[in-house]
């Protein structure tokens, strides 16, 4: 069967191909238009550990701010993790925080530990439709990290917190302004991320999803839920099989 690509002539796929049939690539993904893929720890592998970076700059732009010890800059860190979906959200309310002066502090890491993966950038290169990283980082932080692994070429656009008003996944409506910024169709898009509670929305909006597994305690909860219709713990060798035998296009994604 033959995907249909039906966006505006301004977000046109990089790739008419169609996915192989059903039998192999599963309910929801052989009609898929538009992939939206999360950054961190699914386009990179969780073992990389960047976050320990930015958690520890986090806390460090806390203390400094509120002039408190590092004990103290971390409850209040993760006390405004729990109560508002980020730190940053947190900041904002109570502190008025700048957010694109708190962006460029706690992104400002090494991403080195991020290897090149030319397997992930052909995968992606064969991937009929659109892609977009969807992160609850910056778009900075994410060109960075998709610069590393080699892959910038292959997206069309970064759906960043910036975009989203600050508000992170998994709020409902940050995931409406996605659909309506890049004229999304759900029921022919998939999304790809690493916590099942960021893929509620997009399953209740009719996205196809796709839960990349690893072993921190933290991304079990949801793992096994109904809205979780694919997993795995490989997302480079999935991309392969799932692609394995289309031709790769002599263009990539167009980033906008």
């Amino acid at each position: 069967m033959t995907a249909r690509f039906e966006v505006p002539p301004a977000q046109a796929p990089s790739s008419a191909s169609a996915l192989p049939s059903k039998s192999r690539v599963g309910t929801g993904l052989q009609h898929a238009e538009t992939w939206i893929f999360d950054l961190d720890n699914t386009l990179y592998p969780a073992s990389c550990n960047l976050f320990a970076q930015v958690d520890r700059h986090i806390g460090a732009f806390i203390a400094d701010l509120l002039k408190i010890d590092a004990d103290e800059a971390y409850r209040i860190q993760k006390q405004y993790f729990r109560d508002y979906g980020t730190s940053l959200r947190g900041l904002m309310i109570h502190h008025d925080v700048d957010p694109r002066r708190f962006l460029d502090f706690v992104h400002a890491i090494d991403v080195t530990p991020v290897q090149p993966s030319p397997a992930l950038e052909r995968a992606l290169g064969r991937l009929p439709g659109r892609k977009i990283v969807f992160t609850n980082g910056s778009a900075k932080h994410a060109e960075n990290v998709m610069a590393r692994l080699g892959v910038s070429h292959r997206f069309d656009a970064i759906f960043d917190i910036v975009a989203a008003d600050y508000f992170p996944k998994p709020e409902p409506f940050v995931y409406d302004v996605l659909v309506r910024r890049h004229w999304i169709d759900p029921k022919r898009a998939v999304m790809v991320e690493d916590l099942a509670k960021n893929l509620l929305p997009a399953h209740e909006m009719g996205m196809a999803t796709v839960l990349v597994r690893h072993g921190a305690d933290w991304a079990q909860e949801g793992a096994d839920a109904a809205h979780v219709h694919h997993t795995t713990d490989d997302l480079v060798a999935w991309l392969s099989e799932l692609t394995m035998g289309l031709e790769l296009p002599a263009f990539g994604g167009r980033r906008r």
